[in-house]
């Protein structure tokens, strides 16, 4: 991978295009009879700057193809690559080292470690991608602020809302400016007015160009993407844009709904 890409902010045209590309992906789970084909022969672009909405039906292999293509989970058949770099076979201590620079994660149960505050909870991916200390904590601070917990910091998880909570996920998966950000149905927890607050965010870093890819079953969430992908048995179903067609209109889009 090339300097550019670690180098890079959000909306530098010098990434390489597409930001994620699947090649006929495949992942099974099982053997003979009761072999399941959780992802079944996907080829996607994601280019740089999208903000991507999986859908589908439960157990149709939308987490499946998030973990794929953020190199948490392996492929049986097919090619993974991120920012023009080819992920799926590299060695388990190169591929850690390359999500925690180039990947931000963001799940529906947020993942926060309990024992630490918002602020070290942010702090953690940077100090082991190698940040100083000070670099963790200027940056932690300022993402903290951009999602609106300047003043929780100090607090534990136990301490905060369940919007709270996701809102400092997503300052952690941040932290590292990640090449992309993979979230998996991160408003599923979350109450309405929860939910409208981690969509503004995410309309936020759409304007700003980070490229997104969304696991979602929230319609209201798809909504507001520039594009949609359907999965069915492990399947692409469907991919359309909705550029110019009402969606992609980040915040906009969730509004219209409400209304």
């Amino acid at each position: 991978m090339t300097r550019d890409v670690w180098d890079r902010e959000p909306g530098d045209a010098r990434v390489p295009v597409p930001a994620l590309r699947a090649v006929g992906l495949a992942r099974t789970y099982g053997e003979a009879e009761s072999l399941v084909w959780a992802v079944d022969e996907v080829d996607l672009d994601v280019p740089v700057g999208q903000t991507l909405a999986v859908t589908g039906p439960s157990g149709c292999g939308k987490s499946t193809l998030l973990q794929l293509l953020g190199g948490l989970d392996r492929p049986d058949d097919g090619e993974v690559w991120l920012g023009g770099q080819r992920i799926d076979h590299l060695g388990e201590r190169a591929l850690a080292r390359l999500r925690r620079r180039a990947v931000g994660f963001v799940f529906q149960a947020y993942h926060l470690m309990h024992e630490l505050s918002a602020a070290q909870n942010v702090e953690l991916p940077a100090l082991l991608a190698g940040a100083s200390p000070r670099t963790a904590r200027i940056r932690a601070a300022e993402l903290l602020r951009q999602v609106g917990l300047a003043d929780r910091g100090r607090h534990l998880p136990s301490e905060l809302s369940g919007g709270q909570r996701q809102r400092v996920a997503v300052a952690r998966a941040l932290v590292n400016k990640p090449l992309v950000v993979l979230a998996d149905e991160p408003t599923g927890n979350l109450d309405s007015a929860a939910t409208l607050d981690i969509l503004r965010l995410f309309d936020e870093l759409r304007a700003a160009g980070q490229t997104l890819v969304v696991v979602t079953h929230d319609e209201r969430v798809a909504a507001t993407a520039d594009r949609v992908v359907s999965l069915r048995d492990g399947r692409l179903a469907d991919d359309t844009s909705l550029d110019g067609h009402g969606g992609g209109t980040g915040l906009g889009a969730l509004l219209s709904w409400e209304n």
